[in-house]
């Protein structure tokens, strides 16, 4: 499914999806989720190679405090496999989950969970299926541009 590299202190996570590019992928959501006003952020769900659930935030597109990336992308996978256990699943997404995502990901068994930008507000301790990765793919630092600009535009 994916295997990790070590390069210069960083872990580079190398995923083998049926995707040329997840990063653009997660990239393209943040901005759907953008064009609404919502957080910029997106996620999905792969089992065996492949992507079965894609999700970005639309809390406020829908008025629906559970709107977001991670749930929707869990809701996604959900529908797809037909039932709420995604044992063996792993969930990508640009930023790490909050508290209420973070009990929905543990509730649905998904496996493992990858994440590009911390959270300095998320306080649950961090579990060893929690891994930040690091890399140097334009999409990512494209997305930290935009998920930056986003919070300077509110205040």
């Amino acid at each position: 499914m994916f295997h990790v590299k070590h390069y210069l202190g960083m872990v580079i996570i190398m995923f083998h999806v049926k995707h040329k590019n997840i990063y653009k992928l997660l990239f393209n959501l943040a901005l759907k989720s953008l064009k609404n006003n919502d957080v910029p952020v997106g996620a999905i769900v792969v089992y065996n190679n492949e992507i079965i659930g894609k999700g970005y935030n639309t809390r406020q597109s829908k008025c629906d405090v559970c709107g977001h990336a991670e749930v929707n992308a869990i809701r996604n996978a959900e529908k797809k496999m037909g039932d709420w256990r995604l044992d063996d699943c792993i969930l990508i997404t640009t930023l790490k989950p909050c508290e209420m995502c973070h009990e929905i990901i543990k509730s649905s068994r998904i496996k493992n969970v990858y994440y590009y930008i911390d959270q300095q507000s998320v306080s649950y301790k961090i579990d060893e299926n929690y891994i930040k990765f690091d890399s140097i793919d334009a999409y990512l630092i494209k997305y930290s541009k935009i998920f930056k600009n986003f919070f300077k535009k509110l205040r």
